[in-house]
């Protein structure tokens, strides 16, 4: 009889990649770590990355915004998490804080690279890029 192992699994998430009309993106600074990030987080089984990017945005900043494409697949080969950067735009609602975010704030495109993670970072960029979409692996904080 041939044992069982339990084989480690994947998490996936979602980035809200959150763009205004004048170009700014929303960004959280995270209150676990203080690291500056794109709103969001894990999803739910019974939804879809787009509905999952709409509640995380929504909870962790209390900006209700509309999904408009898929960006990237970006995966921490530390964590083993795969998060879907999804960029969106904001339909309604004011910045704030939450339980996950000590302060929220509309970053400028050139802020972004400054004030995040270069894993975190080239979320953004790609989700600004013409070119389709992007597949990454990173350590939690450098590409690989």
């Amino acid at each position: 009889m041939k044992k069982h192992v339990s084989l480690p699994r994947h998490s996936v998430s979602v980035s809200g990649i959150v763009q205004r009309p004048d170009g700014c993106i929303l960004a959280i600074k995270r209150a676990d770590d203080g690291r500056f990030v794109p709103p969001g987080g894990v999803l739910e089984l019974d939804e879809t990355p787009y509905e999952g990017v709409v509640r995380e945005v929504l909870k962790e900043t209390g900006v209700k915004v509309a999904p408009e494409r898929l960006a990237g697949a970006y995966k921490s080969m530390k964590l083993g998490v795969v998060s879907l950067a999804i960029l969106c735009r904001p339909v309604d609602g004011r910045p704030q804080t939450s339980d996950e975010a000590v302060s929220v704030a509309w970053l400028r495109p050139a802020e972004v690279i400054e004030a995040m993670p270069e894993a975190r970072a080239i979320r953004v960029t790609d989700a600004l890029s013409e070119g389709g979409l992007f597949v990454r692996a990173h350590d939690g904080t450098s590409l690989l």
